[in-house]
Formats: C-alpha cells, sequence, structure tokens
C-alpha cells in the first residue's frame, strides 16, 4: 500500500529536476486536449506532480511496481495536494492485466532501460489494449540508435546497468520500433533531448 504521505516515504531522482521542464515543453505539443493520462513507471512520483501542475487541464494517474515507488508518490501527491493526481496503481508493465481500463494517453519515462525486455514489449501491449484510436504512448529515455554515434556517457551507463542486471540495458531503437510495431502501434515522432535523451511518440492507428 502506499505511504501516509510522510517525507521519509519520499524518494528523490536527480535528472528528474534536470529533465523535467524538456519534457513538459514536448508533452505540450503531443498530449491530447483534455483527458486521463497513465503514467508508467512513476518512480518517486517527482515527475507526475510536476506535469499535472504544468496541465491542470489533465487528470494523472500514476503508476508503478514497487510498493516503494508506490509509498514516494503517494507522499509527493499529498504535499502537492494537486486535484488532478489519482492515488498510484500499483501496475507491473510486463502484466498481462492492468488495473486500468481506458485512458487518452500513457506516458513512460526510463523505464525501459531499467526493466526486462518484458516490461517494454507489455507497455506496448498494454497501449493498445487501453487507447483509443489515435491515442499517443510517449516514451523518454536513452537509446542506442543504429547509424549515429553513442555519446561516451551512455556507453558508460549501459555498462553500469548491465553490470546490475544482466536484463537491464539500454536499447536498440529498431528494436524498440520493431516491437511496437509487432504489438500495433504506429511510431510517429522521435525529439532528440538534453543529455543524449530521446523522447518517442507512438500512436494507436
Amino acid at each position: 500500500m502506499p505511504g501516509d504521505g510522510g517525507g521519509a516515504a519520499k524518494r528523490h531522482a536527480p535528472a528528474t529536476l534536470r529533465n523535467r521542464d524538456a519534457i513538459v515543453a514536448v508533452l505540450a505539443d503531443w498530449l491530447p486536449a483534455s483527458g486521463t493520462i497513465l503514467e508508467v513507471a512513476s518512480g518517486s512520483g517527482e515527475h507526475v506532480v510536476h506535469f499535472a501542475a504544468a496541465f491542470p487541464q489533465l487528470d494523472w494517474q500514476p503508476s508503478d511496481p514497487d510498493p516503494a515507488g508506490l509509498a514516494s508518490i503517494e507522499a509527493r501527491r499529498a504535499d502537492a495536494a494537486l486535484p488532478n493526481v489519482a492515488p498510484p496503481l500499483a501496475l507491473d508493465a510486463a502484466a498481462r492485466d492492468w488495473p486500468v481500463d481506458s485512458v487518452d494517453a500513457i506516458l513512460c519515462i526510463n523505464m525501459v532501460h531499467i526493466s526486462p525486455w518484458a516490461a517494454t514489449v507489455g507497455l506496448f501491449a498494454g497501449a493498445v489494449r487501453l487507447l483509443a484510436l489515435g491515442a499517443p504512448l510517449i516514451l523518454y529515455g536513452p537509446y542506442f540508435d543504429p547509424g549515429v554515434a553513442t555519446a561516451d556517457s551512455n556507453l558508460a551507463f549501459d555498462a553500469s546497468l548491465r553490470a546490475r542486471d544482466p536484463a537491464w540495458g539500454l536499447r536498440d531503437l529498431h528494436a524498440v520500433r520493431s516491437a511496437a510495431s509487432e504489438t500495433g502501434l504506429a511510431f510517429a515522432e522521435r525529439r532528440a533531448m538534453p543529455a543524449n535523451n530521446l523522447m518517442l511518440l507512438f500512436r494507436r492507428p
């Protein structure tokens, strides 16, 4: 269960403060004008409360598979006291059944490289189940892009991830796009982001 909103439950991801405004600038172009946005793998909860403040016309549904993550999200939600952030859901992207029936967009930040490949495939399958035609799935994070030189920092990051868990690591962008296509999603757009990250837009065709 999520925590009671106490400060001890809060996690902090330093990269959040560095990337959140750049992400907001792209979300302003890609998110729908109204509706519910499901964030998969909300982590510390820092992103979702920032986005909810930036887009008050949208309802935000955070989620995470980790009980400690859920506690942190709930603590930050309680602090922010924003009316458009729902209590977090326990959601494993790799699972066949998700605790939500439909949403108007799905956002997933920095999960693809810090999870088994099954989580990415499950994310795409969940998007096809939940999203209406034309609705967006938005990803953010670092990727290997064949034909584009990989930054040394990304190579070092990939090596450190694989040392922690061999199932983790930066994914090949073509493999990600192929998996999305095979699941039933259409690749729509890519944006280069600071610190050698990308934002990827898929839609339910």
